[in-house]
């Protein structure tokens, strides 16, 4: 595999081009903007893979008659914690109260990958358990003084301030990240775009 493949991300998220760029990636930036709302009673599998779908599908609209020849990834990651599903918080008080009801938790993180190339879709979908210790008002506050907890699910990025919070991952630590590399590499691998 060369290090100079290039595909569409439509996402906006600078650590989904970081892990990219671990698997060999060149990212054009493609943002698809959708309906991220739930559905009635919609299980956080079943939404991840439903948005990743959706945005992948966007992103090939906006490309047009490039679509053909395109590869396009998305993704979608949610914080869930029982049946309760923690997208991106809209604000400051949003995120405080998401840190407080994952403070002590045991939750999930859960991420889809949808890989759209000649015109087919396939997707991936990773599941992670974290467990977070209990967190005082102090340390959501400085918490969300760093502005870290934008445009995060969950209120949280394990990979910045918060990592010195979690007690415990099992799963795909970059999949908590937003974007898990096993099984995207698998997706890519598949399609036939790496050797990787």
């Amino acid at each position: 595999m060369t290090t100079s493949k290039t595909l569409y991300l439509a996402s906006r998220s600078p650590r989904r081009v970081e892990l990219l760029s671990q698997l060999g990636w060149n990212c054009i930036i493609k943002p698809a903007d959708i309906d991220e709302t739930p559905m009635p009673g919609e299980q956080a599998a079943v939404y991840v893979q439903r948005l990743a779908k959706q945005k992948a599908l966007a992103a090939g609209r906006l490309l047009g008659s490039l679509v053909g020849t395109a590869t396009i990834l998305a993704a979608d990651t949610t914080v869930a914690l029982g049946t309760k599903l923690l997208g991106k918080p809209v604000d400051e008080a949003d995120a405080r109260a998401m840190l407080a009801v994952l403070s002590g938790s045991v939750h999930q993180v859960h991420t889809a990958v949808a890989l759209l190339h000649n015109q087919t879709i396939k997707l991936a979908y990773s599941c992670s358990q974290v467990e977070m210790m209990s967190l005082s008002a102090g340390q959501i506050d400085a918490y969300l003084a760093s502005a870290e907890w934008q445009d995060k699910a969950g209120g949280y990025g394990i990979q910045g301030l918060a990592a010195a919070w979690i007690k415990h991952v099992e799963g795909s630590y970059s999949g908590v990240m937003g974007l898990p590399l096993y099984e995207t590499a698998a997706l890519l691998r598949e399609q036939g775009l790496s050797t990787l």
